[in-house]
């Protein structure tokens, strides 16, 4: 029996992360992240996001996006769906389209196409699309007074807007395979909308 798919994507500031584990806590799954999930990747998530090292140009971010992913797909997506275990993912190929297609302008076709790829062409049952008010996002991020933004964060309100844009486009292009998810509120509301979504969209219910 093979595992179900789940993942979980926003613009930053948006608390797709806390849902993500919250949602896997839930249903039992594993709970990864990209870029990362493996040794590899997290050491090139470090080359990516750390803001005192060397920013990599526009298409070097995308290339090294997607080799996290091969490694995090190959090493452990797809054995754990193989197992039968349930899957949820802290942003997976969608989040490449939106901040490096769109957002760095690189366009969506030529990342999709080298994310496919990556990918093998594994993708997930269900996009979870957690969508707040910039102004709120941008106010959860605060001030960098501690350094504790990373580079792609850094990068300010112009690249978070079309970052939004492009995620509300795809939703509304393949509503088969996404949905969006209102993240105003508490954490438990929204953890309430999204276990809601799950539950009627694929049919996961709790393990408790």
């Amino acid at each position: 029996m093979n595992g179900r798919f789940i993942a979980v994507e926003g613009a930053d500031g948006t608390g797709k992360s806390t849902q993500a584990r919250l949602l896997a806590e839930r249903i039992g799954a594993l709970l990864t992240r990209e870029p990362g999930g493996t040794p590899l990747g997290e050491r090139i998530r470090d080359l990516l996001l750390d803001p005192a090292g060397d920013a990599p140009v526009d298409r070097a971010e995308a290339l090294l996006m997607a080799a996290a992913r091969a490694q995090h797909v190959d090493a452990v997506i797809v054995p754990a769906l193989a197992a039968g275990r349930d899957v949820v993912s802290d942003r997976y190929v969608a989040s490449s389209i939106a901040y490096q297609g769109y957002g760095r302008g690189l366009g969506d076709k030529p990342v999709n196409e080298v994310n496919q790829f990556a990918t093998g062409g594994v993708t997930p049952d269900l996009v979870i699309l957690i969508e707040i008010e910039a102004s709120v996002a941008t106010s959860r991020l605060g001030h960098d007074l501690a350094g504790s933004l990373d580079r792609i964060e850094r990068a300010g309100d112009d690249l978070q807007l079309v970052v939004a844009e492009a995620y509300q486009s795809m939703a509304a292009s393949d509503p088969e395979h996404w949905a969006v998810v209102n993240g105003a509120g508490t954490i438990a509301q929204v953890a309430a909308r999204v276990a809601k979504v799950v539950d009627t969209r694929i049919g996961l219910r709790s393990e408790r």
